[in-house]
């Protein structure tokens, strides 16, 4: 479907809850400073489509000369999603890559067979009082893609597909959805949007996509008469056409899904696979810190630490 805003998009109480498949309500968990809410995986929903692993980090307020250090660490079969509201990170990792992102930009990395990188808050965000929220996710990758080589695009605020209507704004950052297509490459059928909607506002979510998600950053909003706060993530049934309105001080989402996968993923701290055997062997890999000789190296200018495998 090409949702075109000019089009009335329905009414959100045309569809009962029971078009609700899964409703998560992540727990918060304090990091030392910040606060971090994990929606994915939940008890009863491993993925959305390929979306593996939902946080919201934040919001949080750091003070001068102090900020996030995320040491070089290794991923395995996933690529991770970083998407900020107020902040930035420093991003290092084993392709060479070295990019600051700040608000509306995207960091997309394939960890494929294997990839090393670091997040810390930049060097000018300590001169001063500053602040971090956004969120992070990891994506899973198909199995035909798991032993990729690992890759690194940054795609600027501008170059993030927008439509804007009448009190609605969807900002396309991965994927295609109504009509639009972001410009990162993907491996699996996939979307992904940063959503505004003044009160009231509503909008239709896409139905050419199997699974479909969505996750309250900010305000409420109202399916089939119920309303639903920040922090929340609803699990849609496939098929249904489902339309949802802003609350009365308007709403922020981000909205996720795609294609179902074959099956679900093997997951042992930061790495993603279809098999057992894939985790203990990069388990072993990381532990033998053979940088550079084998499955891991450290990114080029991060190299005096790392975080050790768990035991």
């Amino acid at each position: 479907m090409s949702w075109n805003p000019s089009i009335d998009p329905g009414c959100p109480d045309d569809v009962g809850m029971d078009a609700i498949e899964t409703l998560i309500v992540p727990r918060a968990r304090d990091l030392g400073g910040f606060e971090v809410r994990r929606a994915l995986p939940a008890p009863k929903r491993q993925m959305v489509g390929p979306f593996i692993f939902f946080d919201q980090a934040g919001p949080a307020e750091l003070l001068t000369g102090k900020g996030v250090d995320v040491r070089p660490h290794p991923h395995i079969g996933l690529g991770t999603v970083t998407y900020l509201y107020q902040g930035d990170f420093h991003h290092k990792d084993s392709t060479g890559a070295d990019q600051v992102i700040r608000p509306g930009e995207l960091n997309w990395m394939v960890a494929g067979r294997g990839v090393t990188h670091s997040e810390r808050t930049s060097a000018a965000a300590r001169q001063g009082p500053s602040s971090l929220f956004g969120i992070q996710t990891w994506i899973a990758l198909p199995e035909e893609f798991e032993d990729v080589a690992p890759s690194f695009e940054h795609h600027g605020k501008e170059t993030l597909p927008v439509l804007e209507d009448n009190g609605v704004s969807v900002r396309l950052i991965l994927g295609n959805a109504y009509g639009m297509v972001a410009p990162a490459k993907m491996m699996s059928e996939t979307f992904y949007a940063d959503v505004m909607l003044d009160a009231g506002k509503r909008l239709p979510l896409p139905d050419d996509h199997e699974d479909r998600g969505i996750y309250i950053v900010e305000g409420s909003i109202s399916v089939a008469g119920q309303e639903y706060g920040p922090a929340q993530m609803m699990v849609f049934r496939p098929g249904d056409k489902i339309t949802i309105a802003a609350g009365e001080t308007g709403a922020r989402l981000m909205i996720l899904g795609g294609a179902t996968f074959n099956g679900p993923r093997y997951i042992w701290w930061n790495f993603v696979a279809s098999s057992q055997e894939r985790i203990d062997a990069a388990k072993e890999e990381w532990r033998a810190g053979n940088w550079g000789k084998g499955q891991f190296d450290l990114p080029p200018d991060d190299r005096d630490e790392f975080i050790p495998l768990p035991e």
